[in-house]
């Protein structure tokens, strides 16, 4: 198992299409005044001024793939068909984490409490379209180390609470990510905190 990588500081262009796509608005049938799209443009900006985004990457072997059950080093197995099958032909895995930090949280919740609820939306689409990128960010960097060795990530990725992949192995994953060192703990439900912080596996190929 190769040891867990840490990035402090992920540098991402900000989604504008995703976060106006997250909040409903669709290019061809929802018309936006100037005035709205200069507000919402303003809130996006203010979110991303709370917004430190961090990650984390762990590069290990599967040991075992027997179509119901994923195991992988320290014979830490994940019980999953749908995972299993989403790692088909795969000898290796790649667990990721990300969060959006605990500021932008933070300053949600100061604008739900002042009934600043177009801006507190606002700000909790581009803080998940944000900590979504940093997934993105951290398969593309992979990526880049991969080709040396002749081989590539899967172009989707899979996490914990979906289909029958229960929620539950999120514990481990956090532990072998050493997710503490970017500020996310885990609560006694698996639920990462702060709130804007993801865990996801894909699998190495060759």
């Amino acid at each position: 198992m190769s040891p867990v990588n840490i990035f402090d500081t992920i540098a991402i262009d900000p989604p504008y299409k995703k976060v106006y796509h997250r909040l409903g608005f669709q290019k061809k049938t929802t018309e936006l005044t100037a005035k709205q799209r200069k507000e919402t443009d303003l809130f996006i900006e203010e979110a991303l001024s709370f917004i430190t985004v961090k990650g984390c990457t762990l590069r290990t072997v599967i040991n075992e793939n027997d179509g119901s059950n994923v195991v992988i080093t320290g014979d830490l197995t994940f019980a999953s068909r749908k995972l299993s099958r989403f790692l088909d032909g795969c000898r290796e895995v790649l667990l990721m984490g990300a969060t959006a930090g605990s500021a932008i949280m933070e300053a949600i919740a100061d604008k739900t409490g002042n009934d600043n609820l177009s801006a507190a939306v606002v700000y909790d689409a581009t803080a998940s379209e944000m900590t979504d990128a940093a997934l993105d960010w951290l398969m593309a960097y992979v990526n880049s180390q991969l080709r040396r060795e002749g081989k590539k990530l899967l172009p989707r990725r899979f996490s914990a609470g979906y289909a029958d992949f229960q929620l539950e192995n999120q514990k481990n994953i956090h532990h072998l990510l050493e997710m503490s060192k970017i500020g996310v703990a885990i609560s006694s439900g698996f639920i990462l905190r702060p709130e804007k912080s993801v865990t996801a596996i894909t699998g190495i190929c060759d």
